[in-house]
């Protein structure tokens, strides 16, 4: 089986899931391998342990304590596209190539009424306080992401104590508050230079991620229903580059603003390029 999809939608806790109630607690050390994004996934790995343990046959073992107990063992790559290339290359050399052989599974993120479900089991269990606005932020900022929304009221916790607000949440998550991403939006589409480089100091300023501010502004943009298609494509075609070019070093401030300015053309309908006289 494949499993994929976003993070901390219960990709791993399915297939333990499985895995245990296959085998049960005292088969399950012997059928099953767990390797997940912390253990080594070199060549060497997939040579001996991985081979090792597949090696080994089992037998057609009676059903023990209520639990099927099928005869095969159960190998669980967690983040299996972090192995190495030459360790990829090793493991389809024991077993045939996984895609055309796996049952595919694509999970996806949870539900607003999920996760809300889940999170008041949590403040529930642990003596939480949190009321319906901080609920509904933190189900936004998560993003269906259950184990960052978990991460989120962890350290809402232990800053700020049982009682956990929206800004607590806020301030946690490194979220971008709305006013301030809708500040420079509306500058942008302004028109306005001197007003949107105002925006973008003041973020800069404020220490706010600015990768962060490119995906909720790209948020906005997408949700605008006052602004034609072509003009989206040419705005989230600029943010994607800005985005690019943070990963590899390049400095926040100049490529907040030069998101900012081609986000003004496209919405201003300005020349694409700027030219010059000689």
């Amino acid at each position: 089986m494949l499993f994929y999809g976003p993070p901390g939608t219960g990709k791993t806790t399915t297939a333990l899931a499985i895995a245990h109630q296959l085998f049960g607690p005292e088969l399950y050390k012997s059928r099953v391998l767990e390797l997940n994004a912390s253990d080594d996934r070199g060549i060497n790995v997939v040579r001996t342990k991985i081979k090792d343990f597949a090696a080994v046959a089992v037998g057609s073992a009676q059903r023990q304590g209520g639990y099927p107990c099928p005869p095969f063992k159960i190998i669980i790559l967690d983040e299996a596209d972090s192995m190495t290339e030459d360790a990829q290359a090793c493991f389809f050399l024991i077993i045939e190539p996984l895609a055309s052989r796996c049952a595919k599974f694509r999970f996806k993120p949870l539900s607003d009424e999920i996760m809300s479900s889940r999170i008041l089991h949590i403040c529930d269990q642990e003596g939480l306080n949190l009321d319906s606005e901080a609920l509904s932020t933190l189900s936004s900022i998560s993003q269906g992401d259950l184990r960052r929304a978990i991460t989120y009221l962890q350290g809402a916790a232990r800053l700020f104590g049982s009682s956990i607000s929206s800004k607590d949440l806020l301030s946690v998550s490194g979220v971008i508050p709305v006013e301030v991403v809708e500040a420079l939006y509306a500058a942008c589409k302004s028109g306005n230079f001197d007003l949107a480089n105002k925006e973008v100091n003041n973020v800069i300023a404020e220490g706010y991620p600015v990768s962060q501010m490119l995906s909720q502004l790209f948020d906005v943009v997408v949700e605008a229903d006052d602004v034609p298609d072509e003009q989206k494509a040419r705005i989230c075609k600029s943010l994607a580059e800005a985005d690019k070019r943070l990963v590899d070093g390049a400095d926040e401030y100049l490529q907040l603003l030069d998101a900012a300015s081609n986000t003004m053309r496209a919405l201003c309908n300005m020349p694409q390029e700027f030219s010059f006289e000689t």
